[in-house]
């Protein structure tokens, strides 16, 4: 999309707090409009800095930043540039140690883009972004932020190369209150007491009423209608494709994922100084992985409290009731089973067990004697529960695998990993010439197999119900959108980005001939202590802007048949698990509603029919980054 022109403005000061050591030198960065890189050499920053950082563990410095808005390290060595990406903490004084090893190679370990793509810190989270390479001849240090919200500074100092990590949170003060709002940020709305929140939650019970969409008990749209099967299905409709609902009437997904209260909850365990109070232990009821300690959920805290002891049925109903209210019909992935199995809103189910998660980047090993069997079993397991539910849209089978256009990439991980099937039928078919082309061809082969054993397995327990396939991150390769079309019922992919390109959705279309479904998409503002994430705009307006521009844009394109808007709830403001941390939600954390996203729904809803049916234009304005 076009930028809007802001002037670019970019001071640098550097103060000498001591003359007997370089490493206390501050150096204050003020970004405004769209400013270009800093850049010092390294003798600038501290003469104590070598070239030659191959034998060094971290790049360790002190760092404020009014902003959670993410932030390029590049680091120049005479071979290229190094890059990656931090996402800071909001207005506190933290140390971050960067592993070197971030800049010099790029990551293979993990099952999907998410965990294959960033890490987290004490105070921050990184981004692995490249380019990558060595760091034998560095002679200079870079810092860009691109579009930044306003006027925004970073306070840089005390940089040096360690072997040992030294994040901490320097911050004299908690930082996050009672109600997991982040305490050194201030907003409109800012809850200061029980008693603002309990006003508030009056106000909108108060307010709340039935959607005043022509809509069937399943979300579909009461003025179109076709053949009743009894289940979700899809159907082309004068040349446009719709989802069609149990009872027949077209249906447009517009759904949220993560409607639940205990979804990518805080990391707790060394940073406890942070949180002024902490949920009360009963709350604290899922671990993070490696088993670091109890994990709190600040919003099922504010749940209680709205709600009572007794607090899920009421937050289940009530969940329902927006929904209505909003123009939201599905119940999304990485949601709350329960609420799904209430049958009072269609919902996708998330299945899995065919070995993605232990897979080389995503890639399940086929070859075991065992493998079909365990598939067989986890389809039995999972589909034959739901067959005969009508309001169950689909399955997801998975998620933004990271292999899809690192193929060789792959094959290397399999090769030089530890003895396994895959690793034993990679090398035997190898035997017959070992190319890149064959490489790939085998990772191919592989690929398309796994798709028609799971897909088999699926159909076996359950022929009732449509197979949504894999929700591919970004733009999948020709290859994987061919292999799909037989074998998915709908094409899905995750696409976080101001629109999606028509010319993205008629390339899926002509290869597949699938219709389309977003599984992911959103947009964040910077402030309260979180991150825009991904699809920045300006501010909590831009948010209902660019989500109408998104969904009613996307709409008028005849294959894509439904949007899912990533989260319901912001993510906590010191970073769920993997650092995420952003503001996407359709709720803030003491489970207040925001406004513009709201009645941005709500307008778009009422014209998907039209808009999908190319009665009438979308929504034209895009929004604004800054």
């Amino acid at each position: 999309m076009k930028i809007p022109y802001a002037r670019p403005v970019l001071i640098v000061v550097m103060l000498l707090l001591t003359a007997c050591s370089a490493r206390q030198k501050t150096f204050v960065l003020n970004f405004e409009g769209n400013p270009p890189e800093v850049k010092w050499a390294l003798e600038e920053l501290n003469p104590e800095l070598p070239a030659d950082w191959s034998s060094y563990e971290y790049l360790t410095f002190d760092l404020k930043s009014s902003t959670t808005q993410r932030f390029d390290i590049i680091l120049h060595d005479r071979e290229g540039i190094r890059k990656l990406r931090i996402n800071p903490f909001q207005g506190a004084l933290i140390r971050i140690s960067v592993p070197l090893i971030h800049f010099q190679l790029r990551n293979t370990k993990g099952h999907d883009m998410a965990a294959i793509g960033k890490t987290p810190r004490k105070a921050c989270w990184i981004q692995f972004t490249g380019p990558f390479g060595s760091l034998k001849q560095v002679d200079s240090l870079g810092i860009i932020m691109e579009h930044p919200i306003g006027r925004q500074t970073i306070e840089l100092s005390r940089i040096m190369l360690t072997m040992q990590a030294e994040d901490s949170v320097l911050h004299p003060l908690p930082l996050v209150d009672a109600f997991g709002q982040w305490i050194p940020d201030n907003w409109p709305g800012k809850a200061a007491s029980p008693e603002d929140l309990m006003t508030a939650w009056e106000e909108e019970e108060t307010a709340l009423r039935s959607g005043d969409f022509r809509v069937s008990k399943y979300g579909g749209f009461l003025d179109a209608r076709t053949r009743a099967t009894g289940y979700f299905r899809t159907e082309k409709v004068d040349n446009r494709w719709w989802f069609v609902d149990p009872e027949g009437y077209l249906f447009f997904s517009a759904g949220v994922t993560c409607i639940t209260p205990g979804w990518g909850l805080a990391r707790v365990k060394g940073r406890e100084y942070i949180f002024d109070t902490l949920p009360p232990a009963s709350l604290n009821t899922r671990k993070t992985p490696g088993d670091e300690g109890t994990i709190p959920s600040f919003y099922l805290w504010n749940l209680t409290r709205r709600f009572g002891d007794n607090w899920y049925d009421q937050w289940a109903d009530f969940t329902i009731r927006r929904m209505d209210n909003w123009g939201l019909n599905t119940i999304a992935n990485w949601s709350d089973t329960a609420l799904a199995a209430m049958h009072r809103k269609p919902y996708v189910a998330n299945i899995s067990g065919w070995g993605i998660n232990e897979g080389p980047m995503g890639l399940p090993d086929i070859y075991g004697e065992d493998y079909r069997a365990m598939v067989d079993a986890a389809a039995s397991r999972q589909c034959l529960p739901l067959k005969d539910d009508p309001y169950l849209l689909g399955y997801f089978i998975g998620n933004e695998q990271p292999w899809p256009t690192r193929e060789q990439e792959l094959a290397a991980v399999i090769l030089g990993g530890a003895d396994s099937p895959m690793k034993t039928a990679m090398k035997k078919y190898l035997e017959a010439g070992d190319t890149p082309d064959r490489r790939e061809d085998f990772i191919y082969e592989t690929f398309k197999s796994f798709l028609a054993i799971v897909h088999d397995a699926i159909k076996k327990y359950d022929p009732h119900h449509l197979n949504l396939g894999i929700r591919y991150g970004g733009e999948a390769p020709d290859k994987i959108i061919d292999l799909s079309k037989d074998y998915f019922d709908v094409f899905s992919i995750n696409v976080y980005n101001y629109s999606v390109h028509p010319e993205l959705l008629q390339r899926i279309y002509d290869l597949s001939g699938l219709p389309v479904l977003i599984g992911e998409f959103h947009f964040g503002t910077a402030g309260r202590g979180l991150s825009p994430w991904l699809a920045q705009v300006g501010n909590l307006e831009e948010r209902g802007v660019g989500y109408r521009y998104y969904v009613e844009n996307a709409a008028a394109h005849p294959a894509l048949i439904g949007t899912h808007w990533f989260q319901w709830i912001d993510q906590p403001n010191t970073g769920r698990g993997d650092g995420e941390s952003g503001l996407i939600g359709f709720v803030d954390v003491t489970d207040r509603p925001y406004n513009d996203l709201v009645e941005a729904s709500k307008a778009t809803f009422r014209r998907l029919l039209d808009v999908h049916s190319g009665t009438v234009p979308p929504f034209s304005k895009p929004a604004k980054v800054q």
